[in-house]
């Protein structure tokens, strides 16, 4: 089933890990509603988790008193995912490159990599208040119902 309308989900959300799974759900509840294939939808929510969990780890300092929003919009070429925290930004040219070999064997500072990786599109800017955005977007073609009736 087309998209005949964009889709559009708006959360906030305290900086706790769990919330993760509650953005995790809507965006799969989306995909389903869309009719997205499983792989389009594991990689939007690996991308989400990246994104989120670097905005309450790093951006929010996992301080629950400070709040996560989360933005989706989805239609039939494209799924758009917004995140912004409060914290107080960061340089992304300072992050290290997670394939550089002295980094491999590290066991985080990847979630930037793998966004990038996972998506169509990435990108990052600064709120007036100095907390952190990424945008990121991912273009794909929906599975149709009938597709799915022959399997």
């Amino acid at each position: 089933m087309p998209v005949k309308d964009p889709l559009h989900a708006h959360l906030v959300l305290s900086s706790r890990f769990e919330n993760i799974e509650i953005a995790e759900r809507s965006l799969v509840d989306l995909c389903d509603y869309a009719e997205f294939s499983g792989d389009d939808s594991y990689w939007l929510v690996t991308a989400l988790r990246e994104a989120a969990a670097n905005a309450i780890r790093h951006g929010n300092r996992q301080d629950p008193d400070r709040t996560v929003l989360i933005d989706y919009r989805i239609n039939n070429s494209e799924v758009t995912i917004r995140v912004e925290d409060e914290g107080e930004g960061f340089d992304l040219e300072s992050v290290p490159d997670p394939t550089d070999p002295g980094y491999l064997l590290r066991p985080n500072g990847r979630g930037i990599f793998y966004m990038r990786q996972f998506m169509s599109r990435v990108e990052f800017s600064r709120t007036p208040g100095g907390g952190t955005v990424v945008e990121m977007a991912r273009r794909f073609e929906p599975e149709t119902r009938s597709s799915r009736d022959e399997e």
